[in-house]
């Protein structure tokens, strides 16, 4: 596997044990997701205090999500263990200016790993099927934004192989925004 800005070893790093199957989220996930994400959106207003990540979520946006994105859900024994989505439309608080031009880019929202499953490698293996998706889509790059405070992921971003590629400010919403450039063998 080539990709570029990443050490191979940073993306695979899999706990053995873990049975993860990855499937593309159905209607019948809806319910599920939504409480995943509840619950990590309570943790870290529990953790950090109020802030944009403080937001709810409902089975009907979840249920919006699958239709307009390539939602991925990480299962173990049956039960959704984390979830990320995958979009060809650019997410509003995206400005391309900050990023690598390419031509294909995708974009990653979305991600939250189950609350008593943080930790374990849920998100790595969520972000290490992310760019095999993003290879065979064939897409050239990933790139997200996240909240550029204590509460935020970008510093787990990095240490699985996204690059910063800026910070700014939207909407009084203090954003990083991440890329990795993917290329698929050849």
């Amino acid at each position: 596997m080539k990709i570029a800005n990443c050490k191979l070893e940073q993306i695979t790093n899999c706990i053995p044990d873990m049975d993860l199957l990855f499937e593309t989220a159905t209607e019948e996930d809806a319910t599920e997701i939504a409480e995943i994400r509840n619950n990590a959106a309570n943790k870290l207003s529990e953790k950090f205090g109020k802030g944009p990540w403080s937001g709810g979520c409902t089975e009907k946006g979840v249920l919006y999500g699958i239709r307009m994105s390539r939602m991925i859900v990480a299962r173990e024994n049956g039960k959704i263990a984390g979830t990320l989505s995958l979009h060809t439309k650019k997410p509003w608080a995206i400005d391309p200016a900050y990023f690598t031009k390419v031509r294909k880019p995708l974009y990653l929202t979305s991600m939250f790993v189950a609350v008593e499953r943080q930790g374990e490698g849920i998100g790595r293996r969520l972000l290490e099927e992310a760019v095999e998706i993003a290879r065979a889509w064939p897409a050239d790059a990933i790139r997200l934004d996240a909240y550029d405070a204590e509460a935020g992921a970008g510093d787990f971003y990095a240490k699985c192989g996204f690059r910063e590629v800026g910070r700014v400010k939207y909407k009084e919403v203090q954003l990083r925004y991440d890329e990795m450039i993917v290329m698929r063998e050849e």
